[in-house]
């Protein structure tokens, strides 16, 4: 299978059994805007199946039924992406309950921090094995190269520190899991705020992505988050990865103040 960069353009046939969808995308940032009930979750969700889907993975054409992508370059077969819920309800997955090993997750966005979890430390290992075999090679330039890979790393928890700087949350840096420190106590993400376990979602997402080319689908990412942060927010996903292509539908203003009026699409402009 050849991994698209970004997707050129999402077309949904029989959307809501009599209208279709034609959305030229942009490299970057994309915007969907729209009233209530106008359709804006509805092309996300049918754009990727399902936005329960929250683990990333690779979309491919045909997954669900009506929906045609054009990939860049347009003879790639699927591309990485990852989906963000934004809304912290309880879990009622009985059996997964059960399961669970840390009974500590009792939400949906505690659910995608315990999923996260695990793709940091595997990121953490993958950026390890790096840094050593730059380290090992001989070639001083990969040397140098060395110091440039932890940098993501860095910067995110320099980011997480700034946002949560007003409440006093800082991460353990030493800690191989995130967890932060607060007043001298531990703290787990579980017991963060609504919106700081949010926002630690997307940042986290986006580090583990890890520079790679891909899509990012939000849906009313703005939810819980206060109107600086919504501000902020585009900006801070681009300098964690400025590769990843970002597809999100929003209420806000505030989500399109710092820039981005442009990449706003009116849900009526994309429906014939």
């Amino acid at each position: 299978m050849k991994q698209a960069d970004y997707i050129k353009r999402i077309e949904i046939k029989g959307l809501w059994g009599r209208k279709n969808i034609s959305w030229d995308l942009k490299q970057d940032v994309n915007i969907l805007s729209g009233v209530n009930g106008g359709g804006k979750s509805t092309i996300l969700n049918k754009s990727v199946n399902t936005l329960d889907t929250l683990a990333g993975g690779s979309l491919s054409n045909g997954d669900a039924p009506g929906v045609r992508f054009v990939f860049s370059p347009e003879d790639a077969t699927c591309i990485h992406y990852d989906v963000i819920r934004s809304f912290d309800r309880p879990l009622i997955h009985g059996d997964l309950l059960e399961k669970l090993a840390d009974k500590n997750v009792k939400s949906e966005l505690d659910w995608q921090l315990y999923q996260l979890q695990r793709r940091y430390l595997d990121y953490q290992v993958n950026i390890g094995n790096r840094i050593i075999e730059c380290l090992t090679s001989g070639n001083p330039e990969d040397q140098l190269k060395a110091a440039s890979i932890s940098y993501p790393k860095t910067k995110f928890q320099d980011l997480v520190d700034e946002l949560f700087g007003e409440t006093k949350k800082t991460i353990i840096r030493k800690s191989n899991e995130i967890l932060f420190e607060q007043d001298g106590d531990t703290l787990y993400p579980y017991q963060l705020s609504s919106g700081e376990k949010q926002m630690l979602v997307i940042l986290l997402t986006v580090l583990v992505q890890d520079n790679r080319n891909g899509v990012l689908f939000m849906d009313e990412p703005e939810i819980s988050l206060h109107v600086e942060w919504q501000q902020r927010l585009i900006s801070l996903i681009r300098e964690l990865n400025p590769n990843v292509q970002i597809i999100l539908t929003t209420h806000s203003p505030a989500m399109i103040m710092d820039g981005w009026l442009d990449a706003v699409t009116e849900v009526s402009d994309i429906t014939e």
